[in-house]
């Protein structure tokens, strides 16, 4: 949105390149290689089984993305709310004018 800071548009597209397919394979990829490369590899394992600083990365990204995710959902949850109020606000208008059209051509609109 046009006055959004710069964290806000930062969680927002974090959190949307996180929740995407394209981001599940790249990670898919990344993880295979590192698992190949540490169990195939005769030498330089950096890491060998069971895989303790690729369980690091994964904790550290999680530790970054998660209160992202949630930063872009609340503004999320914001924005609807916004737009809630403002359909709430037409329709009250709306019924103003049904109920002064009623009135002007003398007819009951039905309760419910």
């Amino acid at each position: 949105m046009p006055g959004d800071t710069l964290g806000q548009r930062a969680a927002d597209r974090v959190a949307s390149a996180f929740g995407s397919w394209r981001f599940i394979w790249i990670q898919t990829l990344f993880v295979a290689a590192w698992m190949a490369a540490n169990i195939i590899g005769l030498a330089y394992r950096w890491d060998p089984y069971p895989f303790i600083l690729l369980n690091l990365v994964f904790s550290t990204q999680a530790a970054y993305a998660a209160p992202l995710i949630l930063l872009s959902q609340n503004r999320g949850a914001e924005r609807d709310r916004e737009r809630a109020e403002q359909d709430l606000a037409t329709d009250t208008e709306t019924l103003g004018i049904v109920r002064a059209m009623a009135d002007h051509l003398g007819v009951t609109p039905a309760k419910r």
